[in-house]
């Protein structure tokens, strides 16, 4: 049988333990805060039907589709997104109450050019509300963005926030053609990560009058000025009755954020956000940090329409993603992540003489108190032993020979500090208390 060389597709990663540990305690916090709001889990197939993802992305993103047939000549797809998959399933279970309120967290796949912060599996958070065109809803899923993030301990990131109907009206406004607002607004969305007069030029190749480009990002820029923010749209779009919905869904949205004490500096009104995928009918946002440079690490907005072709009749929606791995990289290069490489809490390190029954008896324990416990699984000088726990990053080793035994004693040594002290066998809380306690930071 030939050598077969070790190696994976471009743009997907193994996760070693050490970084799928912070990996986990990141999605584990993230749960937490979408159940502490009302949120309950959904789980959907990683396959869908190719058809029920075709057509709902936009040109650009239906490029990125994985598709293939299986051998039954079936066409499917990987999922996308977990957006999708959401409204196939409110089409598929109409009883569910609603709103229904649901989180989804899962892996994901695209056939995009991997670079920092990009990968063709990555996984997505999402948290959703299904059946309400209350603004209260966008406002709470806001809300939970600045909730996770602050958990998370991100202090600095800006939640720019926008609506599409405000946005599709200054569109129409600036003279042009309802039909082509889906493309005109994909080439905007480009407009957070290249200069504006690329973004310009590239609506100009495209077709669109020059007056009316104009026109438009003379309006971006003028509002950025504007205290009054809303006050001055009103007046310039009075005639424009979708960006005058927009205006005041905004204008509500601004109240309730403010109710919930999100502080000014982390949400901004910016009408030059404009979400790339075509669904979007009303509130959009997304997230992003000062450093490093890496694109969005949330996302979403409100999506009305997108379940009635599921269902047959519009349900609204609204929710938000959150990019673990963007989250994880920003995490990781701000030094965010506690010092931690294991699970582990404690190891036995293991004898010759017969005290093989003993130490499994106080793992088993031990395990069943809630402390994560390895034995070491040979009885390899002291010495190596010490050095497996040091490696490993574990932070405790408990050490019971025949003298300990003898003195009806264990030794709970430290590996952080490098000290020790025995603890009486029939006082295992008293390992517990040490082990839970707080230690310094292995260096």
């Amino acid at each position: 049988m030939p050598e077969i060389i070790p190696q994976i597709p471009k743009g997907f990663r193994d996760f070693l333990p050490e970084k799928l540990i912070h990996r986990q305690r990141i999605i584990e916090t993230i749960r937490r805060c979408f159940e502490s709001f009302g949120f309950e889990p959904l789980e959907t197939p990683t396959l869908e039907f190719a058809k029920t993802l075709e057509g709902k992305y936009g040109e650009e993103g239906e490029k990125l589709i994985y598709k293939f047939e299986d051998q039954g000549g079936r066409k499917l797809a990987l999922r996308y997104d977990l957006t999708i998959p959401l409204s196939r399933v409110m089409g598929m279970y109409p009883e569910l109450v609603k709103p229904f309120k649901c989180y989804q967290i899962s892996p994901v796949w695209r056939a995009d050019k991997p670079q920092k912060g990009r990968f063709r599996e990555f996984w997505q958070c999402d948290v959703d509300i299904v059946g309400t065109r209350s603004v209260l809803a966008d406002a709470e899923i806001v809300n939970i963005i600045s909730t996770v993030l602050k958990r998370l301990g991100f202090e600095k990131f800006t939640i720019r926030i926008n609506n599409r109907k405000l946005l599709n009206g200054i569109v129409l406004w600036a003279g042009i053609e309802e039909k082509r607002t889906a493309g005109f607004l994909r080439s905007l969305d480009k407009l957070s990560q290249s200069d504006s007069q690329i973004v310009q030029q590239e609506l100009k190749d495209k077709g669109f009058d020059e007056t009316s480009i104009s026109r438009f990002f003379q309006l971006l820029e003028k509002s950025k000025e504007q205290k009054a923010f809303f006050i001055y749209l009103k007046e310039i779009l009075s005639s424009i009755p979708s960006a005058m919905e927009g205006i005041c869904e905004l204008e509500e949205l601004s109240q309730c954020l403010n109710s919930f004490e999100i502080p000014l500096d982390n949400f901004v009104f910016d009408l030059s956000l404009a979400r790339g995928l075509d669904y979007y009918t009303g509130l959009i946002h997304e997230t992003v940090v000062e450093q490093p440079k890496i694109g969005s690490i949330t996302g979403g907005g409100r999506y009305d329409k997108l379940i009635g072709l599921f269902s047959g009749s519009e349900l609204p929606a609204t929710g938000a993603s959150f990019g673990l791995e963007r989250i994880f990289l920003v995490m990781e290069e701000l030094s965010m992540l506690p010092p931690l490489s294991t699970s582990i809490q404690v190891l036995f390190v293991l004898f010759k003489n017969g005290l093989l029954e003993k130490i499994l008896h106080l793992a088993t324990r031990l395990r069943s108190l809630g402390i994560n416990t390895e034995v070491y699984l040979q009885d390899d000088r002291l010495k190596k032993q010490l050095a497996y726990a040091n490696s490993k990053g574990i932070p405790w080793v408990i050490i019971l020979g025949p003298d300990e035994l003898k003195r009806g004693k264990l030794v709970l040594r430290n590996m952080v500090r490098g000290d020790q002290e025995e603890i009486p066998l029939d006082r295992v809380e008293e390992v517990i208390r040490r082990i839970e306690a707080p230690s310094p930071d292995r260096s």
